[in-house]
């Protein structure tokens, strides 16, 4: 089984210049170590708060590194410097409106600042790119929120098979047949 690749990129000004510890890509990883049982590896990115520099490392580990999903943290508020949607929407083809809607509806039910979120995601190519909040605790609210359906959203996009502990997450795909 080949190994899939998976992009985790923290989008933090303070984290990229090392005044504290990337704390919500850690979190990214222990999820994912939980949940998938597949073989897997990050490639990994702390990027400030800059557009371009994030489309870059979007285009690079869709393109390049050929990453089947790369998932972010951070900067989808409304805070002037929070451009993650936007370099997210600059880079795919197509937008998956349903990630943010869902992730939104499941951060309401614990803060009501969830409606200031405006995270997304789209498809570059063979990768789903996912924007996901910066604080751990909404990190793990949100991605357990949409992970049952991104197996098979890599899977419709062409990219590995991605087999998860069900005992740990449950995932859809349809029956086959």
């Amino acid at each position: 089984m080949d190994t899939a690749k998976i992009g985790i990129i923290n989008v933090s000004d303070r984290a990229s210049r090392g005044e504290y510890e990337d704390i919500p890509g850690k979190e990214v990883k222990r999820l994912l170590n939980l949940w998938l049982t597949s073989p897997w590896e990050a490639e990994y990115a702390v990027i400030p708060d800059e557009q371009d520099l994030l489309e870059k490392a979007m285009i690079e580990m869709a393109d390049i590194h050929s990453c089947c999903l790369i998932v972010t943290t951070g900067g989808t508020g409304p805070a002037v410097r929070d451009v993650t949607p936007e370099a997210t929407e600059a880079v795919c083809e197509k937008m998956m409106p349903g990630f943010g809607e869902q992730m939104r509806q499941v951060s309401l039910q614990y803060v009501p600042t969830a409606i200031l979120s405006r995270q997304t995601a789209g498809i570059r190519g063979k990768s789903l790119i996912v924007n996901l909040p910066g604080k751990p605790k909404a990190i793990q609210e949100c991605l357990e929120a949409v992970f049952p359906a991104i197996p098979y959203c890599i899977d419709l996009i062409e990219g590995p098979y991605l087999e998860v502990n069900s005992e740990e997450m449950k995932v859809f795909r349809p029956k086959k047949g």
